[in-house]
């Protein structure tokens, strides 16, 4: 498979191992999607009782609908490359046009990393 848009960025995360291609799958893509639907639903019901549980299953799906992106593809992010490559790879493609819903997802990984693995001494 070939891509034009980001093609470049893309020859260098499997250069180094950041990503790494497997058996394109629509149905494993069509899952992930699957999983990040009840993963928003159940955000929406812990808001209240447990924002940060909440608000890392948000981010959750929005990392499954991205990684779903992939593996429709044909790619997969590999432990070496980890969250931020999923974001990079994705965006690498399709920014443009989608910056302004792809951006968010970048500040979503930050603060859930901040939520996930605290500063001692930081609220």
């Amino acid at each position: 498979m070939r891509w034009e848009q980001g093609r470049a960025t893309f020859e260098g995360m499997l250069g180094r191992g950041e990503i790494e291609k497997v058996a394109a799958s629509r149905p494993q893509a069509e899952e992930l999607l699957a999983q990040a639907g009840k993963h928003l639903a159940t955000a929406r019901l812990a808001m209240e009782s447990d924002p940060i549980g909440a608000y890392q299953l948000l981010y959750d799906a929005a990392r499954k609908a991205l990684c779903a992106v992939l593996e429709n593809q044909g790619l997969r992010a590999s432990s070496r490359g980890g969250h931020i490559v999923v974001y990079e790879a994705v965006s690498a493609q399709l920014d443009p046009p989608l910056s302004r819903s792809l951006r968010p997802f970048d500040r979503m990984r930050r603060r859930r990393n901040e939520a996930e693995y605290p500063r001692l001494g930081s609220p």
